[in-house]
């Protein structure tokens, strides 16, 4: 498979791109390259501190410049590259766009000596929701006249 075929180099450009981020000595030491059938579509860095997002990881900040530049939130048939190992949020955010595959070459705990492991994120959300330090909770609330997802039903009826 061609995809597999060039793991090792695209995640030598995805651990180059966070070395970069290293040597500017800005955000996380993390990059993120995205290809699809074997071509890179989009490559990113963490851009946390910079854009004081917390969501600009380099594995969401990719996501978003594959989706823009394929002209499309499906991506299916990509394949994630990332220098370490994605935390909940792009791992779903993957899930959600229909990547296929990831690739990571820094373990959670290749990562953890250095502040750099997602693996809190993964222990928190594997807790019952009544024993997360972060509440969650619903409060049915609705707006006078249609209903919110009715109303996007009926824009949308083939959606699952």
């Amino acid at each position: 498979m061609v995809e597999d075929s060039k793991a090792g180099e695209h995640l030598i450009d995805a651990i180059r791109l966070a070395k970069e981020n290293v040597r500017r000595r800005t955000n996380a030491p993390f990059g993120a390259v995205v290809t699809r059938h074997g071509n890179i579509v989009a490559s990113a860095v963490n851009q946390v501190d910079d854009l004081c997002d917390p969501t600009a990881h380099a594995e969401m900040q990719a996501v978003r410049a594959a989706a823009k530049a394929l002209g499309s939130t499906d991506l299916s048939g990509c394949t994630v590259y990332a220098s370490g190992y994605p935390c909940p949020m792009c791992l779903t955010a993957m899930y959600l766009s229909g990547v296929e595959k990831v690739y990571y070459a820094y373990s959670n705990e290749d990562g953890a000596p250095y502040g750099l492991s997602a693996e809190r994120g993964y222990v928190e959300i594997a807790r019952p929701v009544d024993q997360r330090e972060m509440k969650l909770q619903g409060l049915r609330a609705r707006d006078d006249g249609e209903d919110l997802y009715e109303a996007w039903n009926k824009i949308t009826p083939d959606a699952p």
